[in-house]
C-alpha cells in the first residue's frame, strides 16, 4: 500500500472518531438539559406549587404549644421470677414406684396422694410384726399367771415356795412384758413404714419437675417431684447500691412483665443485706400479686424511682414520620408560616404526650392532626 493511501486511511479514522465524540457530547448535553427541565413547562416567578400543596394539606390542623414538664424518673433493674416457697418431694423408704398421679403443671392440694410405692414387702413385715406381737402377748399372759400363782402360794403357805422360785417367776413376767412392748414397737414401726408407701404433697402448689417414672426404684432422700407455691412468686433483681439503699421492705413498686405486656404493683419483700462487690448491687426481692399468668423463670423489669427530671412535652399527634425520620410543623402564635422541622422524640409520659429530646424549644407552637385523622403511632416504652 502506498504512503498516500495510508495517509488517507489515517485521516478517515480520525474524522470518524471526531464525529463519534461530538455525537456523544451532544447526547449528553441534551440529557442534562432534559433532566434540568429545559424542555418542560416554565413556572412563572412567585408560584410555589409545593408550598401551596403543603398549606392545603395542613388545613384543619389544630395548634398546640410545646411546654416543659417535671416528672419522676424511673431506673430499671431486670431480674427473674422465683418462688419463695419451693419443695422437693422424696421417698422415706426404698421401694418400687407403682404409680405417679401427677405431671408437671398439675396443681396439688396439701395431703393429696402424688406417688404410690410397692407395699408388698412392707405388708409382709407388718404381718410378721403382728404375729410376733400376738406370741409376745400370749407369753406375757402365761408369765403373769405363773407370777400371780407364786405370789398367792407364798402368802398362803409360807415356805411352800422358795424366794429363788418367786424371783424367777417375777423375772419371767417382766421379760415377757418387755418382749410384748418390743413387739408393739415393731408393729407401730411397720405401720409407719407402710404409710410411707403413699407419698402425699406437703402443701398446696404446682408440680414443676418430675424426676422419676413408674417402675423406678425410689430411694430415701432422692427427689422424685418438685413443686412450688405460685402465690409466692417474687421478682429477684440486683439493684445498684445507690438505689437499693433508698428502698425498704413494704415499699410499693411497679414491675413490668414483657412476655405478658402487663404491669403489676409489687411489694418489696426482702433486701439481702450484702452487696455484690463486682457489680456494686444488692439483691432485692419484690413479691407479686397472685396471677395465673405468672410462672417461675419469667423475665421482669423493676421500675425504681430515681429522682425528678425536666423535659419538653409534645402532643403525639403533632409528630409525623417518614421511615425513621420524625418531624413537626412549627408555626407562629397565630398558626401561620408553617415550617417543617426534624425532631427527636423519647418516651411516652402521659397518654398521647411524647418527650422531645431535640429540635424544639419551650413555648413554641406546632400543628396537630385532628383526632378524626389520628393514626396509630409506634409505642415507646417508658424506661
Amino acid at each position: 500500500m502506498s504512503r498516500a493511501v495510508q495517509r488517507m486511511v489515517r485521516w478517515v479514522r480520525r474524522l470518524v472518531l471526531a464525529v463519534v465524540v461530538l455525537a456523544a457530547v451532544g447526547a449528553l448535553g441534551v440529557g442534562i438539559a432534559w433532566w434540568a427541565g429545559m424542555f418542560g413547562e416554565k413556572i412563572e416567578p412567585g408560584q410555589r406549587p409545593a408550598a401551596v400543596a403543603a398549606r392545603e394539606r395542613l388545613e384543619g390542623y389544630e395548634i398546640d404549644q410545646v411546654h416543659p414538664v417535671e416528672q419522676v424518673y424511673y431506673a430499671e433493674a431486670v431480674g427473674t421470677l422465683k418462688a419463695a416457697s419451693r419443695t422437693q418431694i422424696s421417698a422415706r423408704v426404698m421401694a418400687e414406684i407403682k404409680r405417679i398421679h401427677v405431671r408437671a403443671g398439675d396443681i396439688v392440694e396439701e395431703g393429696q396422694v402424688v406417688i404410690e410405692l410397692d407395699r408388698a414387702a412392707l405388708e409382709r413385715r407388718l404381718s410378721q410384726a403382728q404375729a410376733t406381737l400376738a406370741a409376745a402377748e400370749a407369753a406375757l399372759t402365761q408369765a403373769k399367771t405363773e407370777y400371780d400363782r407364786a405370789n398367792r402360794l407364798a402368802k398362803a403357805e409360807p415356805g411352800a415356795i422358795t424366794d429363788q422360785q418367786l424371783t424367777q417367776t417375777e423375772y419371767a413376767y417382766q421379760s415377757a412384758r418387755a418382749r410384748r412392748e418390743g413387739a408393739q414397737e415393731a408393729v407401730a414401726e411397720a405401720e409407719v413404714l407402710l404409710s410411707y408407701t403413699r407419698i402425699t404433697a406437703p402443701k398446696k402448689g404446682m408440680i414443676v419437675e418430675r424426676y422419676a417414672e413408674e417402675g423406678d426404684v425410689a430411694q430415701p432422700g432422692v427427689p422424685l417431684l418438685e413443686l412450688y407455691d405460685p402465690t409466692s412468686l417474687r421478682l429477684e433483681v440486683p439493684v445498684m447500691e445507690n438505689l437499693a439503699i433508698k428502698l425498704k421492705p413494704g415499699d410499693q413498686l411497679t414491675v413490668k412483665i414483657d412476655a405478658l405486656d402487663r404491669q403489676f404493683t409489687a411489694t418489696v419483700d426482702e433486701i439481702v443485706p450484702q452487696a455484690e462487690a463486682a457489680s456494686r448491687s444488692f439483691m432485692v426481692k419484690v413479691k407479686l400479686p397472685p396471677s395465673p399468668d405468672l410462672f417461675e423463670g419469667m423475665y421482669g423489669r423493676l421500675l425504681i424511682p430515681a429522682g425528678m427530671r425536666r423535659h419538653l412535652c409534645l402532643n403525639a399527634r403533632a409528630v409525623e414520620r417518614i421511615g425513621q425520620l420524625e418531624f413537626v410543623y412549627v408555626v407562629d402564635r397565630n398558626g401561620k408560616n408553617p415550617e417543617r422541622r426534624f425532631i427527636k422524640t423519647g418516651r411516652y409520659g402521659r397518654p398521647d404526650r411524647l418527650e422531645v429530646l431535640s429540635g424544639l424549644k419551650a413555648d413554641e407552637y406546632v400543628l396537630v392532626r385532628p383526632k378524626v385523622s389520628d393514626k396509630s403511632t409506634p409505642s415507646k416504652t417508658e424506661g
